[in-house]
């Protein structure tokens, strides 16, 4: 996926503008928010606190030994059969799948949920290879119909209402337009049954990969992502290399927290362990296993230690659902493959900051997204970093254009001096007359000031400033008594 993140000004003020999107997103808080607050009052609040300490120690122990579990993980997948291919970037990656394709004459591939394969592109290149590709997840299936990216780390389709997935059923696979639940599923269902069962090739992602036994965990709520992994003859699972975990009995800590997080779930429908390709006494399952560890950027993360606690997301996406920020411009806005608090933090290290300078601003810093993060990831202070990073970092970085820099450096200079301070004051008190309006300047039509008040109103200048109240006013006033003397003095 190309990333078009210089486009974030752009593309949220088209969101904002879009009544559809902003309907979709109104439901975030009350529908995955509040279902998440309602499962962690059944575990109770302290229980809950316990989970998220023991997983972030568990996060922090593994990135410390990354390469050690990487290791392991990699001995025991072949251990069990399987074949494993480190990636340092999305091309590798891509090139590695591809060649297993050719390789083993593969003509359609059905594909499970994977945020990684929309960083590879992946979609794409086997498609152009002459692949047919066929998303089963429903909302990644009906996105990849609308020739769209994933809208939401979870629900990546929740932009669309049912009446447009009807009209777009009825174009793309010349179903009855009927906008109603069941009908729309039924459509998906029997449409995908025969992708399943004549695919060469299924494709999954990995929400954790196991050091200790060579195992890989996927954690879905719809049945695709088990029959993506067991019904064809090569199963390939694309993973972060930050997804792994030291040992089987980590999984129970972070299977409790991300369900509930995610969707507000005690557990999701179904939760897959796959340890290599099919044994002689299995009844299903691949012929062939391979796993792809990906860095792409990842290396970059773990080497930098005011960012590398990104590293412990789990991909939850409550961070997402409470945002202020995201809850308005929605998941396309950001212009790659992660939205919102957390993506405002990996994509400008993966894509490279100078591409994605504006994402760091993209946040009220209202800590709510640290608050709900299930691993207490604190994302404001990293974006913070960025932001500091994007401000006084080498030149290639920053943000500001060459009439911001020119005004800042004015600014500095009239702050330094009071008389070029009251000099300037004056100034601005005439140049404003026309503008000012009780007290506000609620439009100006002067580029770039212009876009200031373009969403909102300037208080405007005070006739008297601070320093004349003060003089003329303050310093001869009688002094100010507290209260509590006031009431000893009359006995009170």
């Amino acid at each position: 996926m190309q990333p078009h993140t210089q486009q974030f000004p752009k593309l949220a003020a088209q969101a904002l503008a879009n009544p559809q999107v902003q309907a979709a997103l109104a439901g975030l808080k009350t529908g995955f928010d509040q279902a998440r607050q309602h499962a962690i009052g059944e575990i109770t609040p302290e229980d809950w606190e316990h989970l998220r300490d023991r997983a972030r120690e568990i996060k922090r122990h593994t990135l410390e030994h990354l390469d050690s579990y990487l290791a392991l993980l990699a001995e025991n997948v072949r251990r069990n059969g399987g074949s494993v291919h480190f990636a340092k970037d999305a091309q590798e990656a891509t090139a590695t799948v591809l060649e297993i394709a050719h390789r083993n004459g593969v003509k359609l591939v059905v594909k499970g949920k994977s945020m990684v394969s929309e960083e590879m592109a992946l979609n794409r290149v086997l498609e152009s290879a002459g692949v047919e590709t066929v998303e089963t997840d429903l909302g990644e299936y009906i996105i990849q119909l609308a020739g769209e990216t994933p809208f939401h780390i979870v629900a990546p389709a929740i932009h669309k209402s049912k009446e447009e997935v009807a009209a777009l059923f009825q174009r793309k696979l010349g179903a009855l337009e009927r906008a109603d639940i069941p009908s729309l599923t039924r459509t998906a269902r029997e449409t995908l049954r025969q992708k399943f069962l004549q695919a060469d090739m299924g494709i999954s992602g990995v929400n954790f990969a196991v050091a200790e036994t060579g195992t890989v965990c996927i954690v879905t709520n719809e049945g695709n992502g088990r029959m993506s992994t067991s019904l064809p003859r090569i199963h390939v699972a694309v993973m972060g290399m930050e997804k792994v975990v030291p040992a089987l009995e980590d999984l129970g800590v972070f299977y409790r927290l991300l369900p509930r997080a995610a969707t507000g779930q005690r557990a999701t429908s179904y939760f897959t362990l796959v340890s290599g390709p099919r044994r002689a006494a299995d009844e299903d399952g691949p012929e062939q296993f391979h796993l792809v560890i990906l860095d792409n950027g990842r290396g970059r993360l773990l080497a930098d230690p005011d960012l590398r606690e990104a590293l412990y997301c789990i991909r939850c996406a409550a961070c997402l659902n409470i945002c202020p920020v995201y809850r308005k411009v929605g998941g396309h806005a950001y212009g790659w493959v992660y939205p919102g608090p957390i993506g405002a933090v990996v994509t400008p290290v993966m894509v490279g900051l100078p591409k994605a300078r504006d994402l760091p601003f993209a946040s009220t810093l209202c800590g709510a997204c640290r608050d709900v993060c299930p691993l207490k990831i604190d994302i404001p202070r990293m974006l913070l970093t960025l932001r500091h990073r994007v401000a006084e970092g080498p030149p290639a970085q920053r943000k500001a254009s060459w009439y911001e820099g020119l005004g800042f450096r004015l600014w500095g200079r009239v702050m330094a001096s009071e008389q070029a301070m009251a000099r300037a004051r004056r100034v601005a008190l005439f140049v404003q007359r026309p503008f000012a309006r009780g007290g506000h300047i609620r439009r100006l039509h002067l580029p770039p000031l212009s876009r200031w008040t373009r969403k909102r109103d300037l208080p405007a200048l005070p006739e008297r400033s601070f320093h004349e109240i003060w003089e003329k006013d303050l310093r001869t006033s009688p002094p100010v008594v507290p209260l509590s003397q006031r009431a000893r003095g009359t006995g009170e």
